[in-house]
């Protein structure tokens, strides 16, 4: 049996007032075991088969891959979470989501995951469609194609987050009526360039988009900024990788898979939306997500999106659960995965308790956990 599946089932055990802080006490506990190594180099990354697969249209036609998984003990699933990646990634980014919450039972999670346009295995976008609003209509239509009814949970990376913001601001029935939980992952709601990577750099008239011969005296705004103009003008790097996206020591062999998911989307798809970023301002949007549970989920070593964003969210909305991921950069998913899914784990539970919808928060759950989680570490040193 697996670490995480031998994981999961002792959190099935535990009932659901434990089941994060046991996730990640134990999951913390193996990796100790394991130092000596890196603890995911036999880890199938980006290999998991999904339970079926489907092309849907968007609105305007363009096709959308999507992977759907069931939970794994074959159960009927009592919640649908939809995974939104961030710009230059794809389905496999969720890799670690996929494997460790098929394996829940308390609730049982449908999982559905797609690429966006101009994304993996989806259509091409153009420069009318790289937009935070289509990115939004796409979502919408993946929610109407393949979970047109029941709760959802709405997970958002990065610009997956960004995605989530504009459906709250097109659809706000839908998180009135259906919407359980949303849980953003390293995102803004704004003010892109004002913290981190200069917002000149992620503009759609940055020189980024010319080509390195275009960088000018880009070396004198961040140092950060040279390996990502390297990336982005298609000399993608290990070392411009482990430095932007990671914080602390992230396993060498996640780095790789990130490296490999990076190589998929082309970097002429990826400038498009850069404006599209830039231009992100939706603070005002936020307080239509005052009907599900929300988590702000962000890493204090993050280059691109520093921890200020998810903090700046929070504040907008006080009762949302802010976890801070000590020493971990832009992909907290993968770097520390046993944090995340931890506290999507206790996201889930909620949305899926009807008495806590009523009248509980967040952030008090966030609390109970706090104290369950340092209980469970002097069991798991």
């Amino acid at each position: 049996m697996t670490p995480s599946r031998r994981l999961m089932g002792v959190v099935g055990g535990l009932g659901a007032a434990a089941t994060g802080a046991a996730a990640t006490a134990l999951t913390m506990a193996t990796r100790q075991r394991r130092l000596h190594r890196d603890p995911y180099e036999d880890e199938p990354l980006g290999q998991l088969p999904p339970d079926r697969v489907a092309t849907l249209a968007a609105d305007d036609g363009v096709p959308l891959y999507v992977e759907e998984v069931d939970p794994a003990d074959g159960g009927a699933a009592d919640i649908t979470l939809i995974g939104v990646h961030g710009i230059a990634l794809s389905v496999p980014s969720w890799h670690f989501q996929r494997r460790d919450l098929a394996a829940l039972t308390l609730p049982r999670v449908r999982q559905v995951y797609y690429d966006h346009r101009g994304h993996g295995q989806s259509g091409p976008v153009t420069d009318e469609t790289a937009t935070l609003e289509q990115l939004a209509h796409d979502l919408h239509s993946v929610i109407r194609a393949v979970a047109p009814e029941g709760p959802i949970v709405l997970m958002g990376h990065s610009v997956g987050g960004m995605t989530i913001m504009a459906l709250a601001e097109q659809e706000p029935e839908l998180f009135a009526d259906r919407v359980c939980g949303v849980s953003l992952i390293a995102t803004a709601a704004g003010e892109i360039g004002t913290r981190g990577l200069p917002k000149r750099v992620l503009s759609k008239y940055s020189p980024v988009s010319w080509g390195v011969g275009g960088i000018g005296g880009i070396a004198q705004w961040q140092p950060e900024v040279i390996e990502f103009v390297r990336a982005a003008s298609g000399q993608l790097t290990k070392r411009a990788v482990r430095r932007l996206a990671f914080g602390g020591e992230p396993s060498p062999a996640v780095v790789e898979f990130l490296l490999e998911l990076l190589d998929v989307t082309p970097v002429r798809e990826l400038v498009k939306f850069i404006g599209a970023v830039d231009s992100h301002d939706r603070y005002a949007v936020l307080a239509g997500l005052k009907h599900a549970h929300v988590q702000v989920i962000g890493g204090d070593a993050d280059l691109i999106l520093p921890f200020s964003h998810c903090e700046r969210i929070a504040d907008e909305l006080p009762d949302a659960q802010l976890v801070r991921v000590t020493g971990s950069g832009h992909v907290p998913q993968l770097e520390h995965p046993e944090i995340v899914n931890s506290y999507l784990i206790d996201l889930l539970q909620l949305a899926c308790d009807t008495d806590a919808k009523a009248g509980g928060k967040v952030g008090r759950v966030g609390r109970r956990d706090e104290a369950l989680r340092g209980l469970l570490r002097r069991w798991f040193p």
